[in-house]
Protein backbone atom coordinates (compact mmCIF):
# COMPACT_ATOMS: atom_id res chain seq x y z
CA UNK A 1 0.00 0.00 0.00
CA UNK A 2 1.14 3.06 -1.12
CA UNK A 3 2.49 5.74 1.61
CA UNK A 4 0.42 8.96 2.03
CA UNK A 5 1.22 12.54 1.29
CA UNK A 6 3.45 14.49 3.79
CA UNK A 7 2.01 17.00 5.70
CA UNK A 8 2.96 20.82 5.66
CA UNK A 9 4.20 21.65 9.26
CA UNK A 10 0.92 23.60 8.72
CA UNK A 11 -1.17 21.00 8.62
CA UNK A 12 0.69 19.15 11.82
CA UNK A 13 -0.90 19.67 15.28
CA UNK A 14 -0.21 22.19 17.07
CA UNK A 15 2.86 20.52 19.78
CA UNK A 16 4.10 19.29 16.32
CA UNK A 17 3.99 21.91 14.39
CA UNK A 18 5.93 24.76 17.49
CA UNK A 19 9.04 21.95 16.92
CA UNK A 20 9.32 22.82 12.99
CA UNK A 21 8.83 26.61 13.54
CA UNK A 22 12.12 28.87 13.62
CA UNK A 23 12.85 29.59 17.31
CA UNK A 24 13.11 33.18 19.09
CA UNK A 25 16.41 33.53 20.97
CA UNK A 26 15.11 35.90 23.43
CA UNK A 27 17.79 35.70 26.22
CA UNK A 28 20.38 36.32 23.13
CA UNK A 29 17.89 39.50 21.82
CA UNK A 30 17.79 40.83 24.91
CA UNK A 31 21.60 39.99 26.07
CA UNK A 32 22.49 42.32 22.88
CA UNK A 33 20.23 44.82 23.82
CA UNK A 34 21.68 45.27 27.40
CA UNK A 35 24.96 45.27 25.38
CA UNK A 36 24.72 48.36 23.23
CA UNK A 37 22.91 49.84 25.94
CA UNK A 38 25.86 49.43 27.90
CA UNK A 39 28.66 50.54 25.74
CA UNK A 40 26.38 53.67 24.62
CA UNK A 41 26.47 54.62 28.55
CA UNK A 42 30.29 53.90 28.78
CA UNK A 43 30.49 56.34 25.76
CA UNK A 44 28.46 58.92 27.14
CA UNK A 45 30.16 58.14 30.72
CA UNK A 46 33.49 58.53 28.78
CA UNK A 47 33.59 61.58 26.79
CA UNK A 48 31.80 63.63 29.31
CA UNK A 49 33.89 62.94 31.79
CA UNK A 50 37.20 63.09 29.72
CA UNK A 51 35.88 66.95 27.88
CA UNK A 52 35.31 68.24 31.36
CA UNK A 53 37.65 66.61 33.78
CA UNK A 54 40.61 69.35 33.58
CA UNK A 55 38.31 72.39 33.98
CA UNK A 56 35.91 70.68 36.91
CA UNK A 57 39.54 70.06 38.46
CA UNK A 58 40.05 73.87 38.45
CA UNK A 59 36.64 74.48 39.39
CA UNK A 60 37.37 71.95 42.80
CA UNK A 61 40.92 73.27 43.41
CA UNK A 62 39.75 76.79 43.13
CA UNK A 63 36.24 75.77 45.00
CA UNK A 64 38.19 74.33 47.66
CA UNK A 65 39.47 77.99 49.53
CA UNK A 66 36.41 79.59 48.38
CA UNK A 67 34.74 77.95 50.71
CA UNK A 68 36.09 79.58 53.64
CA UNK A 69 36.79 82.85 52.15
CA UNK A 70 35.15 84.55 55.19
CA UNK A 71 37.67 83.12 57.19
CA UNK A 72 40.44 83.44 55.29
CA UNK A 73 39.79 87.27 54.74
CA UNK A 74 39.10 87.55 58.48
CA UNK A 75 42.63 86.37 59.06
CA UNK A 76 44.72 88.12 56.60
CA UNK A 77 42.60 91.27 56.03
CA UNK A 78 41.48 91.86 59.71
CA UNK A 79 41.93 95.67 60.74
CA UNK A 80 41.00 97.46 63.69
CA UNK A 81 38.82 100.39 63.03
CA UNK A 82 36.42 102.57 64.88
CA UNK A 83 34.02 105.10 63.63
CA UNK A 84 34.78 108.67 64.50
CA UNK A 85 32.16 109.60 66.16
CA UNK A 86 30.49 106.22 67.98
CA UNK A 87 27.95 107.55 70.42
CA UNK A 88 26.97 110.97 67.85
CA UNK A 89 23.69 111.10 65.55
CA UNK A 90 24.07 109.23 62.04
CA UNK A 91 23.90 111.80 58.65
CA UNK A 92 20.96 110.69 56.47
CA UNK A 93 21.43 108.48 53.19
CA UNK A 94 21.02 111.53 51.46
CA UNK A 95 23.92 113.42 53.28
CA UNK A 96 25.64 110.06 53.02
CA UNK A 97 25.24 110.32 49.16
CA UNK A 98 26.40 114.22 48.46
CA UNK A 99 29.48 114.11 50.63
CA UNK A 100 30.09 110.76 47.85
CA UNK A 101 29.13 112.62 44.88
CA UNK A 102 30.73 115.36 45.83
CA UNK A 103 34.38 113.80 45.76
CA UNK A 104 33.60 112.34 42.17
CA UNK A 105 31.83 115.37 40.20
CA UNK A 106 29.98 114.69 37.25
CA UNK A 107 28.38 111.18 38.50
CA UNK A 108 25.43 109.63 39.74
CA UNK A 109 24.09 107.48 42.45
CA UNK A 110 24.16 103.60 41.12
CA UNK A 111 23.94 101.60 44.34
CA UNK A 112 24.27 101.85 48.03
CA UNK A 113 24.67 99.13 50.49
CA UNK A 114 24.74 98.06 54.08
CA UNK A 115 27.99 96.88 56.36
CA UNK A 116 26.24 94.41 58.89
CA UNK A 117 28.67 94.98 61.52
CA UNK A 118 30.35 98.70 60.97
CA UNK A 119 28.26 102.46 60.60
CA UNK A 120 29.53 102.35 57.26
CA UNK A 121 27.46 102.76 53.94
CA UNK A 122 29.03 102.20 50.60
CA UNK A 123 28.50 104.18 47.91
CA UNK A 124 28.77 103.12 44.14
CA UNK A 125 28.81 105.85 41.71
CA UNK A 126 29.10 105.73 37.79
CA UNK A 127 29.57 109.30 34.85
CA UNK A 128 26.47 108.65 33.21
CA UNK A 129 28.74 109.76 30.15
CA UNK A 130 31.53 108.00 30.56
CA UNK A 131 32.29 104.04 30.28
CA UNK A 132 30.14 101.49 30.88
CA UNK A 133 30.10 99.32 33.92
CA UNK A 134 33.28 101.53 35.33
CA UNK A 135 32.18 102.39 39.07
CA UNK A 136 33.51 104.12 41.98
CA UNK A 137 33.26 102.40 45.28
CA UNK A 138 33.13 104.90 48.50
CA UNK A 139 32.64 102.87 51.77
CA UNK A 140 31.55 106.04 54.17
CA UNK A 141 31.33 106.37 57.84
CA UNK A 142 27.91 107.10 58.69
CA UNK A 143 29.00 108.78 62.01
CA UNK A 144 31.31 111.76 60.29
CA UNK A 145 31.31 111.18 56.29
CA UNK A 146 34.84 110.18 56.48
CA UNK A 147 36.04 107.54 54.06
CA UNK A 148 36.31 104.68 56.09
CA UNK A 149 38.77 100.92 55.57
CA UNK A 150 37.39 99.58 52.22
CA UNK A 151 36.79 96.12 53.20
CA UNK A 152 37.33 93.74 50.43
CA UNK A 153 38.33 90.30 49.68
CA UNK A 154 42.38 89.31 49.70
CA UNK A 155 43.44 89.57 45.89
CA UNK A 156 44.51 85.82 45.93
CA UNK A 157 40.75 85.18 47.01
CA UNK A 158 39.88 87.53 44.43
CA UNK A 159 41.85 86.08 41.71
CA UNK A 160 40.71 82.34 42.94
CA UNK A 161 37.11 83.55 42.51
CA UNK A 162 37.21 85.57 39.25
CA UNK A 163 38.94 82.35 38.14
CA UNK A 164 36.23 79.82 39.40
CA UNK A 165 33.62 82.22 37.89
CA UNK A 166 34.00 82.92 34.26
CA UNK A 167 37.90 82.18 33.87
CA UNK A 168 38.79 86.04 33.61
CA UNK A 169 36.29 85.90 30.18
CA UNK A 170 32.89 87.35 31.37
CA UNK A 171 29.80 85.65 30.53
CA UNK A 172 31.24 83.33 27.66
CA UNK A 173 33.71 82.09 30.29
CA UNK A 174 30.25 81.72 32.68
CA UNK A 175 28.43 80.20 29.94
CA UNK A 176 31.05 77.89 29.64
CA UNK A 177 31.91 76.57 32.37
CA UNK A 178 28.17 76.00 32.80
CA UNK A 179 28.47 73.68 29.94
CA UNK A 180 31.18 71.59 32.08
CA UNK A 181 28.55 71.64 34.84
CA UNK A 182 25.91 69.89 32.43
CA UNK A 183 28.69 67.57 31.22
CA UNK A 184 29.37 66.50 35.04
CA UNK A 185 25.94 65.81 35.09
CA UNK A 186 25.75 63.28 32.16
CA UNK A 187 28.97 61.74 33.62
CA UNK A 188 27.19 61.41 37.10
CA UNK A 189 24.15 59.96 35.49
CA UNK A 190 26.17 57.19 33.47
CA UNK A 191 28.30 56.84 36.17
CA UNK A 192 25.13 55.43 38.17
CA UNK A 193 23.84 53.50 35.28
CA UNK A 194 27.29 51.34 34.72
CA UNK A 195 27.77 51.22 38.09
CA UNK A 196 24.61 49.11 38.74
CA UNK A 197 25.27 45.76 36.81
CA UNK A 198 28.83 46.04 38.41
CA UNK A 199 26.57 45.85 41.79
CA UNK A 200 25.67 42.16 41.14
CA UNK A 201 28.82 40.65 40.94
CA UNK A 202 30.42 42.49 44.27
CA UNK A 203 29.08 43.34 47.43
CA UNK A 204 28.78 47.57 47.98
CA UNK A 205 31.75 48.81 49.01
CA UNK A 206 34.07 45.97 48.16
CA UNK A 207 37.55 47.74 47.15
CA UNK A 208 39.83 44.38 45.95
CA UNK A 209 42.97 45.37 47.82
CA UNK A 210 44.68 42.21 46.38
CA UNK A 211 44.25 43.02 42.48
CA UNK A 212 45.98 45.42 40.22
CA UNK A 213 46.33 48.51 40.82
CA UNK A 214 44.13 49.83 38.44
CA UNK A 215 41.62 47.50 39.83
CA UNK A 216 42.48 49.19 43.13
CA UNK A 217 42.00 52.53 41.67
CA UNK A 218 38.59 51.66 39.80
CA UNK A 219 37.22 50.35 43.16
CA UNK A 220 38.04 53.93 45.21
CA UNK A 221 36.62 55.63 42.22
CA UNK A 222 33.06 53.79 41.96
CA UNK A 223 32.62 53.85 45.63
CA UNK A 224 33.75 58.02 45.69
CA UNK A 225 31.48 58.11 43.53
CA UNK A 226 28.35 56.29 45.18
CA UNK A 227 28.67 57.81 48.33
CA UNK A 228 29.49 61.54 47.23
CA UNK A 229 26.69 61.14 44.00
CA UNK A 230 23.63 63.69 46.23
CA UNK A 231 26.57 66.01 46.70
CA UNK A 232 28.54 66.39 43.75
CA UNK A 233 24.98 66.15 41.71
CA UNK A 234 23.87 69.28 43.77
CA UNK A 235 26.92 71.48 43.64
CA UNK A 236 27.06 71.02 39.78
CA UNK A 237 23.47 71.56 39.42
CA UNK A 238 23.75 74.93 41.59
CA UNK A 239 26.99 75.61 39.81
CA UNK A 240 25.13 75.55 36.78
CA UNK A 241 22.78 77.99 37.99
CA UNK A 242 24.82 80.50 38.57
CA UNK A 243 26.93 80.37 35.01
CA UNK A 244 23.43 82.06 34.28
CA UNK A 245 23.03 84.49 36.66
CA UNK A 246 23.53 87.41 34.13
CA UNK A 247 20.88 86.41 31.86
CA UNK A 248 18.26 85.36 34.24
CA UNK A 249 18.81 88.89 36.15
CA UNK A 250 18.68 90.76 32.50
CA UNK A 251 15.49 88.48 31.95
CA UNK A 252 13.91 89.42 35.08
CA UNK A 253 14.44 93.03 34.38
CA UNK A 254 13.39 93.07 30.60
CA UNK A 255 10.01 90.77 31.76
CA UNK A 256 8.53 91.21 35.29
CA UNK A 257 10.19 94.63 36.18
CA UNK A 258 8.94 96.43 32.93
CA UNK A 259 5.67 94.53 33.15
CA UNK A 260 5.48 96.68 36.63
CA UNK A 261 6.88 100.05 34.98
CA UNK A 262 4.74 100.30 31.80
CA UNK A 263 2.95 103.14 32.86
CA UNK A 264 6.09 104.94 32.98
CA UNK A 265 6.78 107.38 29.89
CA UNK A 266 10.38 108.61 30.74
CA UNK A 267 13.23 108.08 32.54
CA UNK A 268 13.59 110.32 36.34
CA UNK A 269 16.78 112.74 35.95
CA UNK A 270 18.78 112.88 39.12
CA UNK A 271 17.59 116.47 39.99
CA UNK A 272 14.01 115.26 40.04
CA UNK A 273 14.33 112.79 42.56
CA UNK A 274 12.58 112.51 45.84
CA UNK A 275 14.86 112.22 49.22
CA UNK A 276 16.50 108.89 49.34
CA UNK A 277 15.67 108.92 53.20
CA UNK A 278 12.05 109.50 52.65
CA UNK A 279 11.61 106.46 49.86
CA UNK A 280 13.39 103.97 51.88
CA UNK A 281 11.53 104.43 54.72
CA UNK A 282 8.27 103.97 52.64
CA UNK A 283 9.88 100.93 51.37
CA UNK A 284 10.19 99.45 55.15
CA UNK A 285 6.66 100.45 56.06
CA UNK A 286 5.86 98.04 52.88
CA UNK A 287 8.03 95.16 53.83
CA UNK A 288 8.29 95.65 57.94
CA UNK A 289 10.39 92.91 59.78
CA UNK A 290 12.94 92.49 56.76
CA UNK A 291 16.17 93.53 57.15
CA UNK A 292 17.65 96.56 54.39
CA UNK A 293 20.32 95.09 52.10
CA UNK A 294 21.12 97.58 49.36
CA UNK A 295 19.32 100.20 47.15
CA UNK A 296 19.52 100.32 43.60
CA UNK A 297 19.54 103.73 42.04
CA UNK A 298 16.91 104.52 38.90
CA UNK A 299 18.97 103.65 35.51
CA UNK A 300 20.97 100.63 37.19
CA UNK A 301 21.03 97.09 36.70
CA UNK A 302 18.87 96.11 39.77
CA UNK A 303 16.17 98.64 38.99
CA UNK A 304 13.90 100.55 36.27
CA UNK A 305 14.72 104.32 34.69
CA UNK A 306 11.89 105.59 37.15
CA UNK A 307 12.16 104.01 40.64
CA UNK A 308 14.26 103.33 43.58
CA UNK A 309 14.81 99.61 43.81
CA UNK A 310 14.81 99.11 47.65
CA UNK A 311 16.31 95.50 48.70
CA UNK A 312 15.45 93.53 51.53
CA UNK A 313 16.46 90.25 53.11
CA UNK A 314 15.51 87.36 55.80
CA UNK A 315 17.19 86.74 59.22
CA UNK A 316 18.01 83.42 58.64
CA UNK A 317 21.42 81.80 57.65
CA UNK A 318 19.01 80.85 54.43
CA UNK A 319 16.80 83.75 53.71
CA UNK A 320 19.62 86.53 53.70
CA UNK A 321 19.66 85.15 50.37
CA UNK A 322 16.10 85.66 49.45
CA UNK A 323 15.97 89.64 48.35
CA UNK A 324 12.48 91.27 47.96
CA UNK A 325 12.84 94.60 46.15
CA UNK A 326 10.47 97.55 47.00
CA UNK A 327 9.93 99.66 43.93
CA UNK A 328 9.72 103.41 44.58
CA UNK A 329 8.82 106.23 42.38
CA UNK A 330 11.68 108.26 42.10
CA UNK A 331 9.36 111.11 40.89
CA UNK A 332 6.79 111.27 43.83
CA UNK A 333 8.51 108.90 46.45
CA UNK A 334 5.35 106.54 46.58
CA UNK A 335 5.04 103.00 47.01
CA UNK A 336 4.55 101.64 43.02
CA UNK A 337 4.84 97.65 43.75
CA UNK A 338 6.47 95.22 45.58
CA UNK A 339 8.28 92.75 43.31
CA UNK A 340 8.77 89.21 44.98
CA UNK A 341 11.24 87.22 43.20
CA UNK A 342 10.13 84.85 40.37
CA UNK A 343 10.69 81.62 40.82
CA UNK A 344 13.55 81.20 39.02
CA UNK A 345 15.69 84.46 40.69
CA UNK A 346 14.96 82.77 43.69
CA UNK A 347 16.63 79.75 42.57
CA UNK A 348 19.44 82.00 41.36
CA UNK A 349 19.48 83.25 45.15
CA UNK A 350 19.79 79.99 46.84
CA UNK A 351 22.00 78.17 44.44
CA UNK A 352 24.94 80.23 45.28
CA UNK A 353 25.06 78.96 49.53
CA UNK A 354 24.13 75.91 48.66
CA UNK A 355 26.86 75.43 46.06
CA UNK A 356 29.23 76.63 48.56
CA UNK A 357 28.25 75.70 52.07
CA UNK A 358 27.66 79.31 52.98
CA UNK A 359 24.37 78.78 55.07
CA UNK A 360 25.71 75.98 58.16
CA UNK A 361 28.79 77.51 59.86
CA UNK A 362 32.05 76.41 59.91
CA UNK A 363 30.35 72.95 60.53
CA UNK A 364 28.95 72.79 56.93
CA UNK A 365 31.93 74.51 55.62
CA UNK A 366 34.94 71.84 56.77
CA UNK A 367 32.00 68.90 55.43
CA UNK A 368 32.12 70.96 51.77
CA UNK A 369 35.41 70.90 52.13
CA UNK A 370 36.00 67.44 53.13
CA UNK A 371 33.41 66.48 49.94
CA UNK A 372 35.32 68.60 47.70
CA UNK A 373 38.75 66.59 48.33
CA UNK A 374 36.85 63.35 47.47
CA UNK A 375 35.93 64.66 44.31
CA UNK A 376 39.11 65.92 43.54
CA UNK A 377 40.21 62.25 43.87
CA UNK A 378 37.49 60.94 41.81
CA UNK A 379 38.05 63.00 38.77
CA UNK A 380 41.79 62.44 39.18
CA UNK A 381 41.12 58.29 39.48
CA UNK A 382 39.13 59.08 36.62
CA UNK A 383 41.73 60.56 34.45
CA UNK A 384 44.42 57.78 35.38
CA UNK A 385 41.88 54.92 34.90
CA UNK A 386 41.69 56.20 31.34
CA UNK A 387 45.04 56.55 30.82
CA UNK A 388 46.21 53.00 32.21
CA UNK A 389 43.72 51.29 30.07
CA UNK A 390 45.28 53.37 27.02
CA UNK A 391 48.58 52.21 28.12
CA UNK A 392 47.43 48.72 28.28
CA UNK A 393 45.99 48.64 25.28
Amino acid sequence: MGRGRRLSRFELPDARRAAHLPRLDFDGVLTRMQTRTVRAWTWVHKWSSLVSTLFLLMLCITGLPLVFTHEIDEVLLHQQWEPANPAGPKLSLDQVLEVALSRHPGEVGAFMSFDEDRPVVNVTSVNPNGPADVYNFQPIDQTSGEAAPLVAGHPVMEFLLQLHTDMFLGLPGMLFLGAMGLLLVAALVSGVVLYAPFMRRLPFGTVRADKAARTRWLDYHNLLGVVTLAWVLMVGVTGVVNTLATPVIAYWKDTALSELTAAYDAPVAAGERAPLDAAVKRAKAALPGMTLQFVAFPGSSYSTDHHYAVFFHGDTPLTTHMTTPALIDARTGELSAVAPMPWYVKTLSLSQPLHFGDYGGLGLKILWALLDIATIVILVSGLYLWLAKRKKT
